[in-house]
């Protein structure tokens, strides 16, 4: 079994099966969720791209032949690069993708555009061989209209050339060499092309119309009683004659009961576009916030003069209001919030991938930073995936949405307008999500012209029309008396505006110099036990002044709380070092602090997605060189902490409500040491050697968490991190799957620097597999982790891991069973492309031993193991008897 057990929480899976998922999350396609039957439809083109890095002239001709080209899917960062790939190590220069696909006739006639949601830096697009788009800037969607450039019942090539090469002409513009984070590149989120006829509901990134385009909600009023919502929709005529019809909009609660409904009759010239707004009444709102994310589901039909529709899709939409009130604080749908909004910072960035995340990989990185109790996450340094903000959405996670840019300006009036045109792009994208509660417009950390703040402020403004506008900027920097929120440390009442609100955009690092970068917050999760505790420790309450969840605890509801910088370990340009200052690694396995946040969550249980409630956590791996004072993280009235069976009792018991934080470490002192587990040992009381937190709430036990030492690494144990959403057979999705080498009940050997190897079977296969990057992989404090990515069928996926170096005691290989499930998404490829690159994978693997003579091997070893089991006992007996006893021994 897997080390920890728990009352509240049970979250290990081993054994050759997957449970069922407990979640279904959905993800946006092309900004909206598509509805049958309303001449609408949506394809995924991430499957099957031929790839090749570097420069090549001519590549965007149809005629090229690119057989000899790699095969990939997107979302597709260009390589894969090891878990320390920091300080540049990624490409930068010139790629190209090619995708080929046949279009059906059936769609000639209709309005076809393609949406990549980013292609990192600048980016041409061709279709059959014809430049139709160019762009500058990686952060936001990248259309074009391929309406007019099909042929039909041929191969048709898309081609796209990209180029993440520093460029100081657009944002961000700062070198990589001098960056906070890193570029990577290539199409590293979704390609969807949609189809329409042509009357249709506009694309807000598409048509460039100042708080228009698409469809924009607001709201006059918001309240439990009544919600009064402002709706207004851009539609658009490309036929040759006028059109008349009207627009519906019906309104779901989450029981499928619709409890709205409007219709809005409208007129379009022959060849024109306009927006139409409409007025309705909503009594008995449920409204949105992080302890409750509510979401309607609305429907938009447009319907023709005989009430046929012809187009329309669904949205998702949170009714809340967001108020900053000065002195008085933050206030959420019409009352204050009475506490600290705490949160984290967060890059798109994950170990192996780079910034090529899939949807759900993004969903369970919110759940995660949702499980602690965050509320709010702040985009560092850009707008990030679109399935990141759906997650926020539905797991009641705030969001602070960032200009794309660090630490740089250009003088070039180009730059500017091209930072302009950024911010209008990412409000328009996201303007109709409940998440958002701020926008920072400005360009972080940034020395700019006088004038810049207060545009960029209109800019927001303008673009949200009322919605979602608040702004915030530096305190530092110029133009920060323009903005309603400021960023800055907690500081005296006194210092403060009383008409001014104030967060903590960035806290926890505590380097010694800005070039060397050491500092207690920034640790490798393979360190092991004392530096996770110095980390967890510094980012709670350190014994130095220093700000922490302690210190942002205490100031007034006009310092509305912070972000921690940063939520997990990733890459950086700057600096040879990835950074190491998560509460997770760049796999997102946990740190010790991650259940130091935790604790300091609410102990009540709620209906919402993430995990809540009452926890224990002992901090403690009871090995020879762990500390003897024991520190527990828990959010109960009292623990109980019990070291070893009918031994020493401890405890402790929360005092009255003081300032700070809810739920600081624990520490019992001298409660721990080895030479009493030595003790236990040499009398055969194995069983008897633990260490055992009880949490109490109101004197009912409500959270245990047991340690035990681990003793002889017997086999490897394999466990799937996906918080209960299955692996999508799309091609693009993955999941982390942890190995960890274990004794014979299941307790990980933490200190244990083994070599790994994998082996994978079925419809899936392992990302980056290759020395140095995923297989084999060393052990790192008992577990290393890999990426399991799946095929475009569902069916089952095996990954076996077994020593790099084999012996008669070796440690027994584990294996671990995962089933894929179909998507729901409607892929479009060329079957003979994707089957060049499953030929591909399949030739990779072909040196592997069969299955059956692996599992032959791997029995007659267990029979070995118990036969030396038996040897063993001799060996150690006539240790004992010849061995130096001491009078503990005896």
């Amino acid at each position: 079994m897997f080390k920890r057990t728990f009352i509240a929480c049970c979250f290990c899976i081993l054994g050759t099966a997957l449970i069922t998922a407990q979640h279904n999350p959905e993800f946006s396609k092309a900004g909206f969720y598509p509805v049958e039957n309303t001449g609408r439809q949506v394809f995924s083109m991430n499957v099957a791209w031929r790839f090749h890095k570097g420069a090549l002239a001519n590549a965007e001709a149809s005629a090229l032949d690119d057989s000899k080209w790699a095969v990939v899917n997107l979302p597709n960062g260009i390589e894969y690069l090891p878990e320390e790939a920091s300080g540049g190590a990624n490409y930068q220069g010139e790629v190209w993708y090619r995708k080929h696909f046949t279009p059906d006739i059936k769609f000639k006639g209709k309005k076809l555009f393609l949406h990549f949601e980013a292609i990192m830096g600048k980016s041409k697009v061709y279709v059959n061989g014809i430049l139709l788009k160019e762009h500058f800037g990686g952060y936001l969607p990248v259309m074009v209209d391929i309406s007019k450039y099909l042929d039909w019942g041929k191969d048709n090539v898309i081609a796209v050339w990209a180029d993440n090469s520093n460029d100081p002409a657009y944002p961000p513009g700062k070198d990589q060499e001098v960056l906070d984070f890193s570029y990577f590149g290539g199409i590293y989120r979704d390609c969807w092309l949609i189809s329409h006829n042509e009357v249709f509901i506009t694309d807000p990134n598409y048509e460039d119309e100042i708080a228009s385009g698409g469809f924009l909600v607001t709201f006059d009023k918001v309240s439990t009683k009544v919600s009064i919502i402002n709706t207004k929709l851009h539609l658009r005529n490309e036929t040759t004659q006028d059109f008349s019809g009207k627009i519906r909009y019906e309104w779901f609660d989450k029981q499928g009961k619709r409890v709205l409904k409007s219709e809005v009759p409208f007129q379009l010239k022959a060849k024109a576009a306009n927006s139409f707004s409409n007025k309705s009444t909503l009594k008995n709102s449920e409204l949105w916030s992080p302890e409750s994310p509510y979401l309607y589901q609305l429907h938009i039909s447009v319907l023709n003069k005989k009430g046929n529709v012809v187009d329309g899709y669904r949205k998702r939409i949170g009714i809340r209001s967001v108020e900053f009130k000065g002195k008085d604080g933050f206030w959420l749908n019409g009352k204050p919030y009475g506490q600290p909004l705490m949160g984290a910072n967060r890059h798109q960035d994950f170990a192996v991938v780079g910034n090529a995340l899939s949807n759900t990989i993004h969903w369970r990185d919110a759940k995660k930073l949702r499980d602690v109790g965050l509320k709010l996450i702040r985009n560092a340094h850009y707008p990030q995936d679109p399935a990141f903000m759906d997650a926020c959405d539905e797991l009641g996670l705030f969001v602070i949405v960032n200009t794309p840019g660090w630490q740089f300006w250009n003088d070039a009036p180009s730059f500017e307008q091209l930072v302009y045109s950024d911010i209008r792009n990412m409000v328009r994208r996201d303007r109709n999500r409940p998440s958002i509660w701020l926008w920072e417009p400005i360009l972080n950390e940034t020395w700019y012209p006088d004038t810049f703040a207060l545009n960029t402020k209109h800019i927001v403004e303008e673009e949200t029309a009322g919605g979602n506008s608040y702004t915030s900027s530096d305190l530092q920097a110029k133009g920060s008396e323009h903005f309603p929120v400021i960023f800055t440390y907690p500081m005296d009442e006194k210092e403060m505006d009383p008409n001014k609100n104030y967060y903590t955009r960035e806290w926890g690092d505590n380097v010694d110099d800005w070039n060397s970068h050491n500092s207690p917050s920034r640790v490798y999760r393979g360190w092991g036990e004392q530096p996770m505790l110095v980390q967890a420790l510094h980012y709670s309450n350190p014994p130095y002044s220093y700000i922490s969840y302690n210190s942002l605890h205490k100031t007034s509801p006009q310092h509305m709380g912070g972000a921690l910088w940063h939520s997990f370990d990733h890459q950086r340009g700057y600096h040879p070092d990835p950074f190491y200052g998560g509460i997770m690694d760049a796999y997102r396995q946990p740190k010790y602090s991650y259940e130091m946040f935790k604790a300091q969550r609410s102990p009540e249980p709620s209906d919402i997605i993430a995990e809540t409630g009452p926890m224990v956590y002992i901090a403690n791996e009871m090995t020879p060189f762990s500390s003897s004072d024991v520190m527990v993280f828990s959010n109960c009235d009292e623990v109980k902490l019990t070291v070893f069976k009918e031994g020493k009792e401890f405890i402790h018991k929360k005092g009255k409500a003081v300032e700070g934080m809810p739920s600081p470490p624990i520490v019992f002192k001298d409660a721990y040491h080895f030479l009493d587990i030595k003790a236990l040992h040499r009398q055969k009381k194995q069983r008897d050697a633990y260490v055992l937190a009880e949490g109490f709430i109101d004197g009912k036990l409500v959270a245990t968490d047991t340690v035990r030492p681990a003793l002889r690494p017997e086999k490897i144990i394999l466990w799937v991190d996906n918080e209960g959403v299955d692996l999508k057979a799309d091609g693009s999705d993955f999941v982390t799957v942890v190995a960890a080498v274990a004794d014979k009940q299941g307790n990980i050997k933490r200190l244990n620097n083994s070599v790994i190897t994998f082996e994978i079977s079925g419809e899936g296969s392992l990302i980056g597999d290759e020395p140095f990057i995923a297989n084999p992989r060393q052990v790192s404090w008992g577990t290393t982790p890999v990426l399991v990515q799946s095929s475009t069928t569902s069916g089952s996926i095996t990954i076996k891991a077994s020593m790099l170096f084999e012996g008669t005691l070796r440690p027994i290989a584990g294996e671990i069973t995962i089933n894929s499930v179909a998507t729901n998404d409607v892929l479009l490829f060329d079957q003979s492309e994707l089957e060049a690159k499953r030929n591909n994978q399949f030739s990779s693997s072909e040196n592997n031993s069969s299955p059956v003579n692996q599992e032959l091997k791997e029995e007659l070893k267990k029979v070995k193991m118990e036969l030396n089991d038996l040897k063993l006992k001799h060996v150690e007996k006539q240790q004992a008897d010849f061995g130096e006893k001491s009078k503990k021994d005896d």
